[in-house]
């Protein structure tokens, strides 16, 4: 019995791979336009219904895409809606142009209510009275910090040039240790010569 059931649900398998084999290979080539005015829509989503292959249009809404008769095709882009087009299994040629025209898609915004302030005074006392949460205002406070702006003030005679370089070299120093633990200045030698020759020319003494 188990022969017999084993044999019945491997017919199917044979007959649908054998099926899936038979379609012909055609490659599909157009170019997207707008329902309206015919333009090119650029950089349009082109997937091939239940597969996980596809491609996309370039800037002027050129595309192609290699595919099986039978096979759905979805043109999918943002403010457009989705369409399907099935290659029909009658194609005797292995090419085939297709222009697919893209409908846009309306998408209906909640409504904003604009109101206006009799007088700029009313305004500017509703303005100066707004609620600001302690998380924003502490965090205000902290970027306006006059310490923390001569700091900065303080970094930054490297110039363009200098800018520049310390910016580049920061930026390969992450990507160098992407992947991996990050350098360990501990045991970096050139980092300790910097250390001690700071510390011999004072830089650590307290005003």
């Amino acid at each position: 019995m188990k022969n017999i059931l084993f044999v019945f649900l491997f017919i199917p398998l044979i007959n649908f791979s054998q099926n899936d084999s038979a379609k012909a290979i055609v490659k599909i080539a157009g170019i997207t336009v707008t329902s309206d005015s015919l333009k090119p829509v650029p950089f349009v989503n082109i997937l091939i219904k239940g597969n996980y292959t596809g491609t996309m249009g370039d800037y002027s809404g050129f595309y192609s895409i290699i595919a099986k008769t039978g096979d759905t095709l979805v043109f999918s882009s943002m403010g457009y809606r989705n369409e399907q087009y099935i290659i029909p299994d009658t194609l005797k040629n292995e090419q085939y142009s297709l222009i697919q025209i893209l409908k846009k898609d309306t998408i209906q915004l909640p409504t904003t209510t604009i109101k206006v302030w009799p007088s700029y005074e009313q305004f500017k006392q509703a303005f100066l009275n707004v609620n600001i949460k302690d998380s924003d205002l502490a965090r205000a406070k902290k970027n306006l910090d006059q310490d923390i702006l001569k700091e900065q003030a303080l970094n930054l005679h490297l110039g363009e040039i200098g800018n520049q370089k310390y910016i580049l070299s920061q930026e390969t120093a992450r990507l160098y240790s992407i992947g991996q633990l990050p350098a360990n200045n501990y045991l970096n030698p050139l980092a300790w010569k910097r250390l001690i020759k700071a510390w011999k020319e004072g830089e650590f003494k307290k005003d």
